[in-house]
């Protein structure tokens, strides 16, 4: 098996990878049987020249490897007909920027796996950049709130050359007395505490949360059956929410009333309840007014987040009285970091992660008759039609939904 590690050609620029240079060593080591060449790359977080001083030599293109490994989308006239594809597809969710990439992947006899199927057999997610999200993502929320309130200059994390260089920085900063929500469990929200918890600020519970003043900083976890309930009352239960959300409602006011600063770092699911609407970031009790929407759900279940943010110009504000984009430090607006390619301003890092999981996940599956059936589920397409477990993908593909 010939496996080849793709350029990244998607603008803007993605200095990821799906292997280091060591780890694409360790590959080789483990996997005699396969072999493994590199893309020549200018824009790649490691250099050509550190793939070479680990024995694989930088070639210009990868027509004869079976599987190429990626990142983020392949462009469309840069796809390679019959190969095997492992990136971020975005188009499981029938998103409509990327219809046509699909259709030229089947039209192209392309089989594709895109990295979010790439799961257990209960659904959840074994391969992904989440952690280093939400690293960033809170990272960048205590740089906004920094520079909106003059307390404080931190760096672009996209400046700093590591995770322990971005700790750094947070050496040097006092956060004042706000309380932080944090919603989620998941990799994103678990990224996002490892900085609350270098911060040294102090986790307390949501019944603490809910109805005490703090004289230091301090966050609260909350998860779907906290921020939502059910319409008649009766005690919520997250597999049934999971797999209908539709008997619930938000219940998220509560921890909005005395929020200062709020991490977005859920998953949102078809049909859920939004965390709050646009009239609820009206009412005179709303508090919340510093929001890293790391999740990035445009105008949904955040309300304020108008846009996707960038990594160039990642703040901006929220008008709640007129519903409209404002400068992020304008008074009484809510100020919004909701860059969607986090992971990005960490590549060395998030590149170093990704081929751990990968390397444990998802090369052994091609030598043990993919005995977990880590392929099987996550395979988009084989021989130019949907695979059964993304049958529901048709309509899009035919210009229907």
């Amino acid at each position: 098996m010939k496996f080849g590690i793709s350029k990244e050609r998607k603008n803007p620029p993605d200095r990821r990878v799906v292997f280091s240079p060591k780890k694409l060593k360790d590959a080789s080591n483990q996997f005699p049987k396969a072999s493994f060449k590199v893309e020549r790359s200018d824009i790649r977080i490691f250099k050509d020249q550190d793939y070479a001083a680990q024995g694989f030599t930088p070639v210009s293109n990868l027509n004869d490897c079976d599987v190429i490994l990626g990142v983020k989308e392949v462009p469309i006239d840069a796809l390679i007909p019959n190969k095997t594809y492992f990136f971020f597809s975005h188009t499981i969710k029938k998103q409509p920027y990327n219809r046509k990439l699909l259709q030229a992947i089947l039209d192209r006899n392309i089989e594709l796996y895109d990295h979010e199927t790439i799961v257990k057999e209960n659904g959840l997610r074994l391969i992904g950049f989440g952690r280093y999200a939400g690293l960033v993502g809170a990272y960048n929320g205590f740089r906004a709130l920094g520079l909106r309130d003059g307390l404080f200059n931190l760096p672009k994390v996209e400046s700093l050359k590591d995770l322990n260089a971005l700790k750094h920085e947070l050496d040097r900063i006092k956060l004042p007395n706000i309380k932080i929500l944090l919603s989620g469990t998941g990799k994103v929200a678990r990224g996002a505490q490892e900085i609350l918890d270098y911060l040294n600020v102090k986790q307390i519970s949501d019944a603490l949360y809910l109805t005490s003043e703090f004289s230091e900083p301090v966050y609260c976890i909350t998860d779907v059956m906290e921020y939502n309930k059910r319409k008649d009352g009766r005690v919520g239960n997250k597999q049934e929410f999971y797999k209908d959300p539709r008997a619930y409602e938000s219940n998220f006011m509560p921890y909005a009333k005395v929020s200062d600063f709020f991490i977005a770092g859920h998953f949102y699911g078809n049909n859920a309840p939004y965390l709050f609407t646009r009239e609820d970031a009206k009412h005179p009790e709303f508090n919340i007014n510093l929001i890293a929407d790391i999740s990035c759900d445009i105008d949904g279940p955040v309300a304020s987040t108008l846009r996707a943010s960038t990594i160039a110009d990642p703040f901006y504000g929220y008008d709640p009285r007129s519903e409209s984009e404002v400068a992020f430090n304008t008074k009484n607006a809510i100020t919004v970091m909701a860059v969607d390619n986090l992971p990005c301003e960490l590549p060395k890092d998030a590149s170093e992660g990704f081929g751990d999981l990968f390397l444990k996940h998802v090369i052994p599956a091609f030598y043990n008759n993919d005995s977990d059936g880590i392929l099987q589920r996550a395979r988009v397409t084989k021989n130019g039609k949907l695979t059964p477990r993304f049958a529901y993908l048709q309509d899009y593909v035919d210009g229907e939904a």
